[in-house]
């Protein structure tokens, strides 16, 4: 597959470098040009540095990895407003949290809710915020469980796509419904983040609890 990122910051570096490892060819463009050369010259040939209108148009499925300040103007850059994403699954990890209090920055609806406004057609998946992009370098430690990736969407191909695209980083999906269920989703990322702050592990803060069968 020819994945396509929108974004050069730590994230967006980090899962190029994961899916090409895997075999994916990955196309990273974004706000910095110089910042996506960067990563594509680090990270050699199945990874190229293009324009966000390229990422749109070539990727097919497409990352949205970039600051919550900056998720107008990327999409924006990548046509995303005339359709240019229309049809494609669109993983969404954007964290739309406020890191000095862990409330969510939008005073209604979610992160993800807002890429489907801003990208008309597109079929989005709220996806791969909560564990941080390096982490995905690094098999998960022997003695820890396997990353379950919560997601969540409305169309079943696009995420059967984000799937995939989990199940290659050696994560587990688990889809916990519709969009609806959004900004339940991207307020656990608060929540992580202020148990963090006070010095307690997130782990031990979730029940554990045996799946049924």
């Amino acid at each position: 597959m020819q994945i396509g990122i929108l974004g050069t910051g730590t994230m967006a570096s980090a899962l190029a470098e994961a899916w090409a490892g895997r075999g994916h060819r990955v196309l990273v463009g974004g706000r910095s040009p110089g910042r996506a050369q960067a990563i594509a010259g680090r990270l050699g040939g199945a990874v190229r540095a293009v324009d966000p209108a390229k990422v749109a148009e070539e990727g097919d499925a497409v990352v949205v990895a970039v600051a919550w300040e900056g998720l107008g103007e990327v999409l924006a850059l990548a046509g995303a407003d005339a359709g240019s994403l229309a049809g494609k699954a669109v993983l969404d990890c954007t964290n739309a949290v406020d890191y000095a209090d862990g409330l969510l920055k939008p005073s209604t609806g979610s992160a993800v809710q807002r890429v489907a406004e801003l990208a008309p057609g597109s079929h989005v998946v709220k996806a791969l915020h909560l564990f941080a992009g390096a982490g995905w370098l690094q098999p998960a430690p022997a003695d820890q469980p396997v990353r379950t990736v919560a997601m969540c969407g409305d169309d079943p191909a696009a995420l059967d796509t984000a799937a995939a695209l989990v199940r290659d980083l050696g994560g587990v999906p688990a889809v916990i419904g519709g969009l609806e269920h959004a900004r339940q989703l991207e307020d656990v990322a608060g929540f992580v983040m202020r148990l963090v702050a006070t010095g307690h592990d997130p782990a031990t803060a979730v029940p554990a609890v045996k799946p049924r069968g």
